[in-house]
């Protein structure tokens, strides 16, 4: 940290990282809650990720609303939106997907992610379609939690657990690793 910077600098400043050249992708599938959605938008305008909305949501995608949701900067996050799951599966059909589930074939950590991949998420109340996880059930993937505790992460946590997962392994350590 430079000496005379502002608190406002302090804050901005943080270690490098090797952002990939290509971005992740993130799938809400008819989401229902406006402060996760808000989170997650947050997240992938932090991460350089593309945010997609697949219709019905629970909710209006308005400035207002969006704003009610705590997302700042919401203008810079890459925002596609699909009127059915339908749509979204032809419109994504060339990138890989993995779709999250507490029945997931596969732990979050052991899967092999590559920039352009697409992390799909279901609704909080419903999770993802039970014929699509049927379908691609090689491709579900599972955040442990321990036995006894707790039904399920929070979606907004889930996200940021398998994004940052993602970029982590695609980014590599720098030479400041402890």
């Amino acid at each position: 940290m430079q000496p005379g910077m502002s608190n406002a600098e302090k804050r901005s400043v943080s270690p490098p990282f090797n952002w990939p050249g290509e971005p992740f992708h993130v799938a809400l599938v008819e989401p229902d809650i406006p402060v996760n959605a808000g989170n997650i938008m947050r997240l992938c305008a932090a991460t350089g990720s593309v945010l997609h909305l697949v219709e019905p949501l629970g909710f209006r995608l308005t400035e207002k609303h969006l704003k009610r949701a705590a997302v700042d900067g919401w203008e810079r996050v890459c925002l596609q939106r699909h009127r059915s799951i339908g749509e979204f599966l032809a419109a994504s059909a060339t990138r890989r997907k993995f779709l999250f589930t507490r029945r997931g074939v596969h732990r979050h950590h052991d899967v092999r992610y590559q920039v352009g991949d697409m992390l799909v998420f279901g609704s909080e109340t419903r999770g993802l379609p039970p014929d699509l996880l049927e379908e691609m059930s090689e491709m579900t993937v599972a955040i442990p939690i321990m036995e006894g505790t707790v039904r399920c992460l929070n979606l907004s946590s889930a996200v940021a657990v398998a994004l940052y997962e993602a970029l982590r392994q695609v980014a590599g350590r720098t030479q400041n690793a402890v």
